[in-house]
């Protein structure tokens, strides 16, 4: 329940801040065009919070936090005077009409530039994407991708942290082939390897991409003792203490390898074992009943505990940390590099090689913001910039019912030199109701079903 809450809470506040932001950029440049705002809501429904302004703007928080939107005065929907047809939208040039809608999009562009560069000023801990294990008869091991090196850079693209090994790889689905630039650990020089990935099977909600090609990333050695004892966990309630170390499970020694330790409590949701351990020199047999969880597919045996793990070696750890000019730079590319992601991976839905399977709705966003909270605050500043792209990326799709929707009939009228018909946008309004409301449905379902 304290997770629950925690997630929510964190949701509600970053989809307050974007909203905030995107709406803000419609408000201010409205009011730069000289449209008169009547209205700047966050949320919708009853409003339980409100202001006006000495330009009669009526500020409001409202009830139900999932959107806002910016009323600005229009003739086609309005009584309005003769003295305010002047400061009416649709009064206004099909330029400033443009202008104050993109800038709804462009203000979350623009808020995920400043988010990065704040969290480059600060400085992301982060961890060299050192190559651990190379599974064998892997796609990385028939390319004889080398253990114990470092991925300079994906097809191109720079990595200097596994977060750009991860979206290096994402922005490849659907290529016949991958180039790793790799070097060895202590040396300078660099390497390639193409993989063949024309037999790529990659599916997200079983995998990582990694892990699907068979590469994975170095992990520091654990020790099969634990270092941890959750409180309220099974482990707990059967007696585990912190320091002991772990022989065997229902017989079956692990010779001290806490990998197989792990898979082994996995295979017994729900069912009664026994643990035999060392404590103090002396060996003790724990009668335990491991909780189920749900992993993926799966139903899995989940005991509590953690393992003492060895130091990760200082030559692998860096922090992302850069002086007010690099910073800006870094941020600017980081994001332009994320939109052309999120664009390419639009256009790979369309065309099927990333199946509608991957779509995340409120339910991941809302764990993504409690996880990224629970880390810091610089990690919650990333994750609203990855959230504000998403939100600026979405707006700008041409349905009718979204920014984007506007723009593409304010281009026509550009072309054109005329309005589109009333009707013809009414249609349109209804068909993009229902694609939003499908795409909706889509990715809610698809996180239910990874709950």
């Amino acid at each position: 329940m304290i997770e629950f809450i925690w997630n929510l809470g964190s949701f509600v506040v970053a989809l307050g801040i974007l909203i905030t932001v995107h709406e803000y950029g419609h408000f201010w440049v409205a009011r730069k065009n000289g449209v008169q705002v009547e209205r700047f809501s966050i949320g919708f429904g009853k409003a339980i919070w409100r202001k006006y302004d000495r330009h009669g703007t009526e500020f409001v928080i409202a009830m139900i936090p999932l959107g806002g939107y910016v009323k600005m005065l229009d003739s086609r929907v309005d009584d309005v005077t003769e003295a305010q047809i002047s400061r009416t939208f649709n009064a206004k040039s099909v330029y400033q009409r443009i202008a104050i809608i993109a800038a709804g999009p462009f203000a979350n562009f623009a808020f995920a530039i400043v988010a990065f560069y704040l969290m480059f000023l600060i400085g992301v801990p982060s961890v060299k994407p050192i190559i651990g294990e190379v599974i064998v008869g892997s796609i990385a091991a028939e390319a004889e991708l080398p253990k114990n090196s470092e991925i300079m850079a994906i097809s191109g693209q720079k990595t200097l942290d596994w977060q750009d090994v991860n979206l290096a790889l994402v922005s490849a689905i659907g290529d016949e082939k991958i180039t790793f630039t790799v070097k060895s650990v202590g040396r300078t020089s660099t390497q390639d390897f193409t993989l063949n990935t024309q037999n790529w099977a990659f599916s997200p909600e079983k995998e990582s991409s990694m892990a699907s090609l068979g590469f994975m990333p170095y992990r520091a050695k654990v020790q099969a003792k634990l270092a941890v004892v959750a409180e309220g966990s099974p482990a707990e309630k059967a007696g585990f203490k912190v320091g002991d170390e772990l022989l065997s499970i229902e017989d079956a020694n692990i010779n001290g390898k806490w990998q197989t330790f792990s898979d082994e409590i996995k295979r017994y949701p729900e069912k009664n074992i026994q643990v035999r351990v060392l404590r103090n020199g002396k060996e003790l047999t724990l009668n335990v009943q491991p909780e189920s969880r749900k992993l993926q597919d799966k139903v899995i045996g989940y005991l509590g505990v953690q393992p003492i793990s060895e130091p990760y070696p200082e030559e692998y750890l860096f922090d992302q940390a850069y002086g007010p000019i690099t910073a800006l730079e870094q941020s600017v590319l980081k994001t332009w590099n994320l939109v052309i992601l999120s664009f390419d991976m639009i256009g790979k839905l369309i065309t099927g090689d990333v199946s509608v399977k991957n779509l995340s709705g409120p339910i991941s966003i809302a764990q993504g913001a409690g996880n990224s909270a629970d880390y810091g605050f610089v990690y919650f500043l990333g994750f609203l910039a990855l959230i504000s792209i998403n939100l600026g990326i979405i707006n700008l799709l041409p349905l009718p019912v979204l920014d984007g929707g506007h723009l593409f009939y304010y281009f026509i009228e550009l072309l054109t030199g005329k309005p589109v018909p009333e009707k013809i946008q009414e249609i349109g309004f209804k068909f993009g109701t229902i694609a939003l409301l499908s795409l909706m449905s889509i990715a809610i379902f698809n996180d239910l079903s990874r709950l």
